[in-house]
This record gives structure tokens, sequence and C-alpha cells, in this order.
């Protein structure tokens, strides 16, 4: 390709990308919270568009996909997902969730997947890998998650804070896949986690 050609190319991406995301005119804080903020923004967005957007900005959340593999001479046993129930005002329910918490500052997204399993369930791992990276709800919120996948699980203490009641228990893949396409499990990032190991294929044996 020419020379000239690259540098047509280039610049036409490099514009494309700038024009995709929107000019911010005006940028205020409407609130401000322990764990989370609301900018009101008015902006131009791609397209020409001009508009009030309201953000809740947040630091981010992990949540760790704990899960306990069968036993290698256990020939039809299934792999169990840690779970845990409690209350979400939110929702005015109890309801079934994978451990799960925002990210403080400071704290690298597995350093906080740690502390988070230890906090809520009592359980630490000794295998760790990421797996899905998503927007809870990117219309009015940036918040992220990272799921990150847990294995060798070894139980201990749980240390949950103050205001927090929570219950745990390990369910198997094809128990928890059932609660989240039957609507027993409501939680997204549960039901995310969930189905992501379901479509993994398992080891042979």
């Amino acid at each position: 390709m020419a020379k000239s050609a690259r540098t047509k190319s280039a610049g036409t991406k490099s514009a494309a990308t700038k024009s995709a995301q929107a000019r911010v005119l005006s940028s205020r804080i409407s609130y401000q919270g322990p764990v989370f903020s609301v900018t009101t923004d008015e902006v131009e967005e791609p397209g020409g568009v001009r508009a009030r957007r309201d953000v809740i900005r947040h630091s981010g959340s992990i949540v760790v996909l704990a899960v306990d593999d069968p036993v290698k001479s256990a020939r039809r046993a299934e792999p169990r997902i840690l779970l845990e129930r409690q209350y979400r005002h939110a929702a005015q329910s109890m309801m079934w969730e994978l451990p799960a918490g925002r990210i403080d500052d400071g704290e690298t997204a597995l350093t906080a997947a740690k502390r988070e399993l230890l906090e809520e369930t009592g359980y630490s791992a000794q295998h760790w890998k990421r797996t899905l990276h998503f927007y809870v709800s990117p219309g009015f919120l940036d918040e992220t998650m990272i799921i990150y996948l847990a294995r060798g699980l070894r139980a201990g203490k749980a240390q949950p804070e103050p205001d927090e009641k929570i219950a745990t228990r390990f369910f198997t893949l094809s128990e928890a896949k059932r609660m989240a396409l039957t609507g027993r499990i409501r939680d997204a990032k549960t039901i995310c986690g969930i189905l992501w190991l379901a479509q993994m294929p398992r080891p042979a044996r």
C-alpha cells in the first residue's frame, strides 16, 4: 500500500475513534456519597445530539465465581458453585448471588476479589483466573464488573461488615444453571457467571 494511502487510512480511523466519544460541554457533581457519586453532564454526542446526562460514577466491582471441583475419583460428580443469600433493599427481596464487592481505592481487582471472598464467605482460593469484564448498566452507570474464577477453595472464618447478614451454600452447576434459567436467581452478575461456567468444556476424567 502506498504511504499516502496508509496515512489517509490511519487519519480516517483516528477521526472515527474521536467522533465516537461525546464532547463534554459542562459537568458538575450532583451527589457525593460514600459508595458512588452522580454527575450532571451537558454533552454533545456523536451525530451532533446535545443532551443532559446524569451519570452514576462508581469505582468498579469484582465478582467471585468460587468453584469446588469434584474429586478425580468421582466419575459423575460435577463442580459446585458457592452462592450467598442476603437481603437487597433495592430489590426488596432475599437474593442468591455470587460473592462480590467494590474495588477500594488503591486496590487491584484481584486483591479486591480475594478480600471479598474471605470477608463474605470465609473461603480463600489457591487458583484465580480473570474471565468476564462488562458494564453493569451503561445507560446511566459507569460501573464495570470483573468476574474471577476461583478454584482450590479452603474454608475459613467469614469477616462480614456490620451491616451484612450473609448465608452461604454450595450448589451443583446444573442446579445453579436451572435456578438462573427459571428465575430463582435474578441477579445479573450471578447469571453471567453461572452461564459462562456452564458453557465451558468440562475436563476429561
